[in-house]
């Protein structure tokens, strides 16, 4: 049986879930759609958080592959078409982003009630202009796309032409990927998140960020990684090796991510100004102080004490379950991040919310089982495929 007709046997195996994850993206789509006419102000928050959601999963699948690239990292190659296949949730997060902007842009305070002050804040008032906050928009988004078109076209073409000179190519664009994705990242999520409190200000923000970006990408790299190798293509390639190596990058940048969350709050509480005191105090008192404490011990305590040991790592069962609950702390802190502002007293689950969360998983599963199917399940022309397969623990 050729890889192609092997593709299309465990593609079929998948078939039932893609349908069911397009249907249920297509219902959330129409009842957000609803939502924009019955209650707009909370659909287009909720659309926002849920595009932002997205378009980070998609941006920590292409960054966990350019760092494999650019570290020269061998245990990962195997997973490398995992990384590529979540890339495509890029351009559809990217579409939730722009649709925001251009048909509701008075999400931000800033639109209608421009940034009047002088010193530091004059440039502010300039930065928040919305022809120049749109047009940085797109630029981040056409760098990433451009980038992740790049690699993915060359990582292709090297099952077909095998020998290192591709690899070498993806690792030159991957060193370059990763520097204009820290500045682009950085700016995106300063603009995209912190701009809806303009008047709030954190200079570790953009790495807050970052971090809580990629532990959640590589959990659900990690759980698409274990039910690939479930259904079969992954099967013999994939071991108990991967999974521990997944499985420290989870405590690796949970740790991270708490050290961040950390370094912002001490901060913040032991300069104790009024000007910065307020974003603290509005997410831990009131009603969003629970959510408050669950994004810590969702974003690392669990996590961190369940995952420790090194059998567990090893273990898809357990590693699942870190993964889940990690990737339910993303969803927390992102909320925590976006929707407050919108409902200072305390906050108010609402069915755009939950539609915007099943149109993301609907969306990213979808996305991202159709493009790895699309392609070989591993890199057949890297010559450093067998070290990778053969990794040892």
């Amino acid at each position: 049986m050729n890889h192609s007709a092997t593709r299309e046997r465990f593609a079929l195996r998948l078939a039932p879930l893609l349908r069911q994850a397009t249907i249920a993206a297509g219902v959330a789509a129409a009842v957000l759609i609803a939502g924009m006419f019955v209650a707009p102000e909370r659909a287009w928050v909720s659309l926002w958080m849920g595009s932002f959601l997205l378009i980070c999963l998609g941006l920590a699948g292409l960054f966990f592959v350019a760092l494999q690239y650019a570290s020269g990292a061998v245990w990962s190659i195997v997973l490398r078409r995992v990384g590529e296949a979540m890339s495509s949730a890029l351009p559809a997060g990217a579409v939730g982003i722009l649709l925001v902007l251009i048909a509701h842009p008075s999400l931000f305070p800033w639109y209608h009630h421009p940034v009047h002050t002088e010193g530091w804040a004059a440039f502010k008032h300039a930065w928040l202009s919305y022809p120049f906050f749109f047009a940085r928009a797109l630029i981040y988004i056409a760098v990433w796309l451009g980038f992740g078109w790049a690699i993915r076209r060359n990582s292709n073409r090297q099952d077909n032409e095998s020998g290192p000179e591709l690899s070498r190519r993806n690792t030159r664009l991957s060193v370059i990927f990763m520097v204009a994705f820290a500045f682009t990242f950085w700016l995106a999520s300063t603009d995209w998140v912190m701009t809806l409190e303009p008047h709030w200000s954190s200079t570790i923000f953009g790495i807050y960020n970052f971090s809580g970006m990629f532990v959640a990408g590589v959990a659900a790299l990690a759980l698409v990684t274990i039910a690939l190798r479930n259904v079969g293509p992954l099967r013999g390639t994939v071991t108990g090796a991967h999974f521990l190596d997944l499985g420290r990058l989870l405590v690796a940048f949970s740790t991270f991510w708490m050290y961040i969350w950390f370094s912002q709050y001490m901060l913040i509480w032991y300069t104790n100004f009024n000007e910065e005191t307020a974003y603290m105090l509005l997410r831990s008192s009131h009603g969003w102080g629970k959510l408050f404490v669950l994004n810590v011990i969702l974003n690392w305590g669990v996590p961190f004490l369940l995952l420790l040991p090194r059998a567990n790592k090893k273990n898809p069962h357990t590693l699942a379950a870190g993964a889940v609950i990690l990737l339910a702390g993303r969803i927390v802190d992102v909320y925590l991040l976006i929707a407050a502002p919108f409902s200072p007293q305390s906050p108010v689950p609402s069915v755009w919310d939950f539609a915007a969360l099943v149109l993301v998983a609907g969306v990213f599963i979808t996305l991202t089982f159709r493009t790895f199917f699309s392609s070989e399940p591993v890199p057949l022309g890297d010559p450093l495929l067998p070290e990778s397969v053969h990794s040892h623990a």
